[in-house]
């Protein structure tokens, strides 16, 4: 079915006007295209990462190299979908836009931000990066160009307190000996 914005309108999972450049600790979310077991399997409760799997780990290791102030927590990489905490330190202003490339077309990805608000969404823009360079490399591996990989959205929190982040930490360690449980194993679905 073709796009008609009369009928497919896209609403952001987002905060409405909130600065996500600034400096917090959010957990992401980014689950596999179709929910298909691409990273590995749980097995004894501990998860078996396939060659995409550690792939993904590595690209995420290497996010704070990629963006000064930023650091990462505990991250889990599931057999369809990632949990990791992302904490920004510093605001990055790291952007990947042309400067000078405003467009006066009124539709534009994310709705509730003009563009020069979103060229300081970090989180946004880091969470696309592992997105890209993992799509990439997997179909570089499964030699299925263009093929999508992740789904298109993700979720994230803004963690709040420290109490919070620790629940966190612990619902993300404990994902692999829960599995069988989660709404994204395929049994599930």
């Amino acid at each position: 079915m073709a796009y008609n914005p009369d009928i497919h309108h896209r609403r952001s999972i987002r905060l409405r006007d909130f600065d996500y450049s600034g400096g917090g600790a959010y957990f992401v979310t980014l689950c596999v295209h179709g929910r298909e077991c691409l990273f590995g399997e749980v097995a004894d409760g501990e998860m078996r990462l396939s060659d995409a799997g550690r792939m993904v780990t590595t690209v995420w290791d290497s996010l704070p190299h990629r963006y000064p102030g930023l650091g990462i927590d505990v991250c889990v990489v599931m057999p369809n979908h990632l949990h990791g905490i992302v904490i920004i330190n510093d605001p990055v202003r790291a952007i990947h836009e042309l400067p000078g490339c405003e467009s006066v077309n009124p539709v534009r990805a994310i709705h509730e931000l003009p563009l020069r608000s979103r060229r300081t969404m970090t989180l946004p823009k880091v969470v696309g990066f592992l997105k890209m360079n993992t799509a990439k490399q997997i179909n570089q591996m499964r030699d299925t160009p263009g093929t999508p990989v992740w789904q298109r959205n993700y979720y994230e929190r803004v963690i709040r307190s420290e109490r919070e982040w620790n629940a966190i930490r612990q619902y993300i360690a404990d994902n692999p000996a829960k599995w069988a449980d989660d709404e994204n194993h395929p049994a599930r679905q």
